[in-house]
């Protein structure tokens, strides 16, 4: 039996210039963290007493006995990938699906971790960020950028560069106590309303021409930001101000991006003393982050009383496998 416990992250700017057709041509660049709360994959050989040859366990409860037959794009495509037969898997999350903060890639992630120990193999940060770029996007041919994926393996604080050759993975080196400064910073909230990522982003186009000089300056962005955070004559207050100014500038990116409620509690929180923030994620719906400094923090909360808070804090470790029981497997003739 194999269990595997995987991040879900949060970007803070860059995001939309993470889609390759968009990077491949222009570049781009996303700053982004992981935090502590989970997904969590458990996989084992199903034994050989039922009259169905796999069991998943998610949202839904799956048997087949054709892999072919699986309903879940993911799993279907991931097991036939890696060449994986009789199996039970279970997913469990901290947090729901489709919120905003790459649930699905980091369950792509932890789902690969999980195959290849099962195999007996390791696979590295980089191999298991590129299967999981690969299962979503071309072989479930679902929309959306790369940095979810890279943030789920590689977990921690980074800044990650996307070229025509790929990417690059950079972690952003903050003294300790400047880190937790941020942290306590920022507040998140739940709004209750769910999306799928990837439609969000088929509807808004983000990667279109017209777009094109928006996303060059959200990349811009993380230079700014990541100036602010590294620069310790810098008040991390600037932070919080260009978090609001980077999220008007991706509401111009799509229609979708925003809501008529997200607006409302957006302006609410900042009413109520944030300096800034954004909705996490593609658009439309999920977790609204707020950057508020700690005096106005209470008056914020109780202003957005209706959404549920979110205490989190950052993490560093990246998908990893937390309890490994080898099996003895023998597959079918």
């Amino acid at each position: 039996m194999i269990i595997t416990k995987t991040p879900f992250r949060m970007s803070f700017f860059g995001g939309g210039t993470d889609m390759e057709c968009f990077f491949k041509e222009n570049g781009g660049a996303v700053l982004s963290t992981t935090f502590d709360k989970y997904c969590y994959v458990t996989v084992r050989h199903l034994p050989r007493f039922f009259d169905y040859s796999t069991e998943l366990s998610y949202s839904k409860r799956e048997r087949v006995t054709n892999v072919d037959d699986i309903e879940h794009p993911a799993i279907r495509n991931a097991m036939k990938m890696l060449d994986m037969h009789e199996l039970r898997l279970t997913y469990e999350a901290d947090l729901p699906a489709r919120s905003g903060l790459g649930t699905s890639s980091s369950f792509a992630v932890g789902m690969l971790n999980a195959f290849y120990a099962l195999k007996g193999k390791y696979a590295d940060k980089r191999k298991l960020a590129d299967e999981a770029i690969y299962l979503e996007r071309i072989l479930c041919k679902e929309n959306g950028g790369w940095q979810d994926q890279i943030a789920a393996s590689y977990g921690g604080f980074n800044r990650i560069n996307f070229g025509a050759d790929g990417y690059e993975v950079l972690p952003v080196i903050i003294s300790p106590e400047r880190k937790e400064e941020l942290n306590r910073n920022l507040l998140l909230f739940f709004t209750g309303f769910t999306r799928f990522s990837s439609e969000v982003q088929g509807i808004n186009n983000v990667s279109s021409e017209d777009k094109k000089t928006q996303l060059l300056e959200m990349a811009s962005l993380v230079d700014q930001a990541e100036h602010i955070l590294t620069d310790n004559n810098t008040n991390l207050d600037e932070f919080g101000k260009l978090l609001d100014y980077s999220w008007k500038l991706k509401k111009q990116t799509g229609s979708k991006i925003s809501t008529g409620h997200i607006d409302y509690y957006y302006k609410i929180g900042m009413e109520a003393g944030a300096l800034g923030g954004k909705l996490l994620g593609a658009g439309g719906g999920g977790f609204l982050l707020f950057y508020v400094q700690p005096e106005n923090q209470e008056q914020v909360r109780i202003a957005l009383r209706e959404l549920m808070y979110i205490p989190f804090k950052f993490e560093n470790g990246g998908t990893r496998v937390i309890h490994y029981t080898p099996e003895t497997y023998e597959p079918k003739d």
